[in-house]
């Protein structure tokens, strides 16, 4: 397995589970949760953009392979394994996975190694809607919804629901109203294999203006092997004035706005 030689490692341990964190930078912290396959190059790339921007990167390696490149292969492989998995619920609509407890766990540990400080989380595709079961948690100021993808959209409810718990959504609800709490979601317009627009329609009822979605056109997705999914990274086009790329920049605003 590629290993991250810019990169600083340790193990987390919760109710029996252990997984390597990847970590680097300095400044706010920010967990990334990674999409399928794994912790690809192109999620470390984009990884490598909050470190830059200022901020300590928490990533932890929950499947898959480590620094490799995204291919049709892996990734459906990879989506696969996570559909049998005991730690993903992925049809679930009324509540999260079990690995959203874990996460929970590192995100308090984070709290903790950084003297207390608030954090950021960053989820993507299948990790998307943890960003949101996080801030359950008060130390969690600066949640992102990338391309939510659970529950799988294999029905119209389903493409609807946003696998979380309703005391998730009561609680995020009353930390807008209470606390200022904004959560930030980005998708493509076009995506209709795993986050459609009803998800994000759903996630502007609920939470109001605690909401902010940003929704791109497909058309300014870079060239890949699937309908437009992944704003962060495969689908990004690294360059000044493209979509992609300023919704990389609201991003980091967004969590520089929260943390710094």
């Amino acid at each position: 397995m590629p290993t991250l030689p810019d990169f600083t490692t340790f193990a987390f341990t919760h109710a029996g589970r252990e997984r390597t964190i990847y970590r680097k930078g300095e400044g706010p912290p920010v967990l990334i949760m990674h999409e399928v396959p794994g912790i690809s190059a192109e999620v470390v790339r984009f990884a490598r953009r909050v470190v830059d921007a200022g901020f300590t990167v928490f990533m932890p390696r929950l499947f898959g392979p480590v620094g490799v490149k995204t291919t049709p292969v892996n990734r459906v492989a990879e989506l696969l394994r996570i559909c049998i998995s005991r730690e993903f619920q992925v049809l679930a609509e009324n509540r999260s996975s079990p690995i959203a407890d874990w996460l929970r766990a590192l995100a308090r540990h984070i709290h903790d190694e950084m003297d207390g400080r608030g954090i950021g989380v960053v989820g993507m595709c299948v990790t998307g809607n943890f960003a949101l079961t996080l801030t359950l948690d008060p130390w969690v100021l600066a949640p992102v919804m990338g391309h939510p993808s659970l529950p799988l959209p294999i029905t119209r409810a389903k493409a609807a629901a946003v696998h979380v718990t309703p005391e998730t959504f009561a609680n995020a609800r009353r930390r807008t109203t209470e606390e200022g709490l904004k959560v930030l979601g980005v998708r493509f317009h076009g995506d209709m294999l795993f986050c459609r627009a009803a998800r994000f329609e759903t996630l502007r009822r609920e939470l109001g203006d605690g909401f902010e979605g940003i929704e791109l056109p497909a058309a300014s997705a870079k060239p890949q092997f699937e309908p437009p999914h992944s704003v962060l990274t495969i689908g990004l086009i690294d360059r000044e004035g493209e979509p992609t790329h300023e919704a990389v920049e609201r991003v980091l605003r967004f969590l520089s706005e929260r943390l710094h």
